[in-house]
């Protein structure tokens, strides 16, 4: 026969079983007991939670990997763009993420919105493009200011796609067109000055021995012969002229 003391340790043992709860490695239970919540984050492992006194919230330690819609964001330089990013942040204090925010991860997601809105908008399109790394510091240290209260490090932000207007697109490939136009005419012109400044050297150090012209025109003759030419210009020295001149004047 069944007495209620049998019936009561039954119970009891049910209700201790039902208060076990298992906690893995990177959860936290931050545990409300009649709606005080305890001094310390309960875990990992074994823990007690006794219902109805006691309400246990879980909260993972892991890094979360949150995705930043596309947002409409216009530059400095009134140019509208959509740009998207993703931020990789973790829950540092459980306590303070379920009591200081109502929902950590939807007022993570608005305030990494809402920041890449007004961060991009304060640069120019030329340092939106070329000043990622440099943006994208910004915008995480500006997040984790804000976070760090609610017990939230934010690791990492960065942009993922900057979609241009596709008149812009345009207007880029015809300035960086432009740009590689103008650095191959500076490279010619430093060729060409470099090239005339050797020339008058060389004329310079012809003209003070006339000898090293004749062995110039010996060279261009045997460049010349090895090209298989059926006609052949021979350079006559300017002193053999001199020398017909001068009997001429004689005779």
């Amino acid at each position: 026969m069944i007495t209620y003391p049998i019936i009561i340790a039954v119970l009891v043992v049910l209700y201790l079983l039902n208060s076990i709860k298992i906690l893995r490695e990177y959860e936290r239970g931050v545990i409300f007991r009649l709606g005080r919540v305890l001094s310390k984050a309960k875990g990992p492992g074994l823990i007690f939670v006794f219902p109805p006194i006691d309400r246990m919230v879980r909260v993972s330690l892991r890094i979360v990997v949150m995705d930043i819609p596309p947002q409409d964001v216009i530059t400095k330089d009134n140019v509208s763009v959509k740009v998207n990013a993703v931020v990789y942040f973790r829950v540092m204090e459980p306590q303070n993420a379920i009591l200081e925010v109502q929902d950590f991860l939807f007022a993570t997601s608005q305030l990494a919105q809402t920041t890449l809105r007004s961060v991009l908008g304060e640069v120019t399109l030329d340092e939106l493009l070329s000043e990622r790394e440099k943006l994208n510091h910004q915008l995480q240290e500006i997040i984790d200011k804000h976070t760090d209260p609610w017990g939230i490090k934010v690791q990492l932000v960065e942009m993922k796609h900057v979609d241009l207007p596709e008149n812009m697109v345009r207007a880029i490939a015809k300035q960086a067109e432009a740009e590689r136009e103008r650095r191959a005419k500076i490279i010619h012109a430093e060729g060409e000055f470099q090239a005339a400044d050797k020339l008058t050297a060389a004329a310079d150090i012809i003209s003070r021995n006339p000898q090293a012209l004749q062995l110039r025109f010996l060279g261009t003759l045997s460049e010349i012969a090895m090209e298989k030419n059926s006609t052949i210009v021979f350079p006559l020295p300017i002193e053999m002229l001199k020398a017909f001149s001068s009997v001429e004047k004689k005779e």
